[in-house]
């Protein structure tokens, strides 16, 4: 491992390393219960998806550890998940197979674009406010999705409003909220892991953690979603629709699936290596491209195994923090993966209001992103907040990412700055453009 992962030349070692890695680990363990739940409203088995997720992390974080040798993990991104079941599934009509066909694709474009300067072309060109905007709106809507799913908001009379809170369910909620926040205001590592296991005891007896009569991980299988992509279905032309509307619709789904796990990686590679203090003289990354193609890798395996995009997690951080410098930080978090497929049988009692809080918080965490957009320069503000205002209140991520994109060029060609417009701000707008307009026709 010394040779290998040059601890010393890190100037760490093993014993510091496995610490880093335990603490990413247990920072970054909801997913397990998380994401079935998510994927589970797309149709998915949640136990199988239980699998793939552990999987997927495990494939990710080992292969940037290896890869890249940077302390960086991998499990299928919160946002990424919620795009694919409330966006596309549900609100597109897609189906979870042509959904996850959609992701592989991605994660292939993803790879060429890794491998390219395509990277640098579409970083350098689309404005760092939208970048940041994308992030923080995907927090609005995940914390959207928390508070309905778990009836703490009602959409029963056609307008948002508080929702019974003599539901057992709500109530759990409501005291899971006071947990987590608590927890995560002490800096508790592990905070929302923590909340959702004690979240669950609390609502046994009170009725809302439904206990099995036998834990057993007999029966749980991968299968119900391993190798179940549909690329014919997804090709599909779309009933209702004309051939050129379909292409565009599928083209647009592959694009912000593709964006969003690029910015989101990007981003918190560059973020937390300047924490981490791995940056060189110039500013960069030493093998950044190495951990996005695992990334990229790690993506479409898991769409064959049957979990939405993987990306890399910003509580990496917290391993990082612990002193991590190497990969061996990473594959540590993946063998400890590996070893959270024994929680599979926990998947089915953990109840939504366990998970309701964490989604909650999430969105807090990443609505930071804005903290330095200037919402006093309207030409910046308008845009960012387009993309705010349209992802919770459309329930869609792709509608978000199109006002966005497609208000930039519109504010800074009616103010005469063309020349500050790149092309690719161009291309973008007139795409979602005229998927808005082929679907209105159609």
């Amino acid at each position: 491992m010394e040779s290998f992962f040059k601890l010393k030349q890190h100037n760490t070692d093993v014993r510091t390393e496995l610490i880093a890695g335990v603490t990413t680990f247990f920072t970054m363990v909801y997913i397990v219960f998380v994401n079935p739940q998510i994927l589970g409203d797309a149709g998915m088995d949640p136990k199988s998806v239980m699998l793939a997720t552990c999987l997927a992390a495990a494939l990710g974080s080992i292969l940037t550890g290896l890869m890249s040798n940077l302390p960086f993990a991998q499990a299928p991104g919160m946002g990424l998940n919620a795009f694919f079941a409330y966006t596309v599934v549900l609100g597109m009509g897609y189906t979870w197979q042509q959904g996850l066909a959609a992701v592989f694709i991605s994660g292939v474009i993803f790879f060429i674009v890794a491998i390219t300067k395509l990277k640098d072309i579409i970083t350098d060109g689309i404005p760092m406010s939208i970048k940041k905007a994308i992030g923080a709106g995907i927090g609005l809507f995940i914390a959207l999705i928390g508070l309905t799913n778990s009836g703490l908001v009602s959409m029963a009379t056609g307008k948002p409003m508080f929702g019974d809170f003599t539901d057992p369910t709500v109530l759990l909620t409501i005291v899971g909220l006071a947990i987590t926040a608590a927890l995560m205001a002490a800096k508790v590592k592990g905070a929302l892991f923590l909340a959702i296991i004690i979240i669950t005891i609390i609502g046994i007896p009170i009725g809302v953690t439904q206990l099995p009569e036998r834990f057993t991980i007999e029966g749980i299988s991968i299968m119900p979603t391993l190798f179940q992509m549909d690329f014919a279905g997804l090709l599909d032309i779309r009933e209702g629709t004309t051939f050129l509307a379909s292409i565009i619709s599928i083209v647009t789904v592959i694009i912000s699936f593709t964006m969003v796990d690029m910015f989101d990686t990007i981003g918190t590679l560059i973020g937390t290596a300047v924490k981490g203090g791995f940056l060189d003289k110039q500013g960069r990354l030493p093998n950044m491209d190495k951990a996005i193609m695992a990334d990229a890798i790690a993506t479409s395996a898991g769409a064959v195994l049957g979990t939405s995009t993987v990306t890399t997690y910003i509580e990496s951080a917290a391993g990082i923090s612990e002193g991590g410098k190497t990969g061996l930080t990473a594959v540590v978090v993946g063998i400890l993966f590996i070893f959270a497929i024994i929680l599979a049988p926990l998947v089915g009692i953990i109840p939504v209001a366990a998970t309701s809080p964490v989604l909650v918080i999430v969105g807090v965490l990443m609505m930071g992103a804005i903290k330095d957009i200037d919402f006093d320069d309207f030409e910046e503000a308008l845009p960012v907040f387009a993309t705010l205002l349209f992802m919770p209140f459309t329930y869609s991520i792709t509608n978000g990412i199109a006002a966005g994109f497609i208000f930039y060029p519109i504010v800074k060609m009616v103010r005469g700055k063309w020349n500050e417009i790149h092309p690719v701000m161009y291309i973008l707008a007139a795409l979602f453009i005229l998927r808005f307009t082929l679907l209105t026709i159609a």
